[in-house]
């Protein structure tokens, strides 16, 4: 049985680790309400974004513009891998890094190769210990305030690399922050920009548009070429929105399941220090009283 003194260094111990764990779970706290502003403000944006795009996209033809052009041999895929710069947030980077293995054995073939863009140092070291090329990263985004031109900059090379042909499809792996308590990986293909969707319902043909036609002025074309590159920017800015708050969501979770660990750790503690010190209460009342017997003898 552990002695009086260990018990109490091991209850001081658990008593630190504890206001550590309380103090980062409210920084996560503070840090993820203005994460999630800026991800609810920008969502309906990317959204209506989308909408306009797909119209558009589908009234000039995939063959009309590169970027909606798919290639008829893929051989380089491009990935943009967002995970956090820091640990001690559960699950979060393993689960989107399973997201990425599972994409590769997806893709997997003897002459494709694949290449990374990677957000954050966690997603960075695993695709260097798995020995693919990581062609950009970014270090010390994720987590904190960014603006649109950190999806801009990185964006603009991914159009140019895929129209010059170094890269024949382009993902990005991302978190999408559903609710504190749930977030989930998401894989989505950025380059070529997939179709517009269809809306089948009741009484409608499987190739109704899924929004009405847009008049555009000077030509259809012509807007597409400016709006599809920024399409792109709008994508990856929205999933780095999303992997931020993410991360602050699973961080301040898992700081407070460490938390109401280490009050179960005391409490258990504190139960085996309060039977450790009756022990010896007890024991030395039982020399007393031997002594005391002895001596009436």
């Amino acid at each position: 049985m552990a002695t009086l003194k260990e018990v109490q260094t091991k209850i001081g111990a658990v008593k630190k680790t504890k206001q550590i764990t309380k103090a980062m779970n409210m920084v996560a706290t503070s840090r993820l309400r203005g994460a999630q502003a800026a991800t609810d403000g920008f969502r309906p944006y990317a959204g209506k974004f989308a909408e306009v795009l797909g119209s558009l996209s589908e009234k000039a033809g995939d063959d009309s513009v590169p970027l909606l052009e798919a290639r008829e041999q893929i051989k380089n895929i491009h990935v943009v891998l967002c995970t956090s710069d820091r640990g001690l947030c559960g699950g979060f980077n393993s689960h989107l890094i399973a997201r990425a293995e599972q994409l590769l054995k997806e893709k997997k073939g003897e002459e494709i190769t694949f290449s990374f863009t990677n957000f954050g140092k966690k997603g960075r070291d695993w695709s260097r210990k798995t020995g693919f090329e990581v062609v950009n990263e970014h270090i010390g985004i994720i987590g904190t305030k960014f603006g649109f031109n950190i999806a801009s900059i990185s964006g603009a090379k991914l159009v140019e690399s895929f129209l010059i042909g170094a890269y024949d499809e382009v993902y990005v792996i991302y978190s999408e922050f559903v609710n504190m308590a749930k977030q989930i990986p998401i894989l989505k293909q950025i380059l070529p920009i997939p179709p517009i969707e269809k809306l089948e319902e009741d009484g409608l043909e499987s190739d109704t548009p899924f929004l009405a036609e847009h008049i555009c002025e000077p030509s259809t074309e012509q807007l597409l070429e400016d709006l599809l590159p920024q399409n792109v920017y709008v994508q990856l800015y929205s999933a780095l929105l999303e992997t931020s708050t993410s991360e602050h969501a699973a961080r301040m979770t898992a700081m407070d399941n460490a938390t109401s660990a280490c009050n179960d750790m005391v409490e258990n503690l504190t139960l085996a220090y309060n039977k450790a010190r009756q022990s010896a209460i007890t024991s030395d009342l039982m020399d007393i009283v031997g002594g005391a017997e002895a001596l009436k003898g």
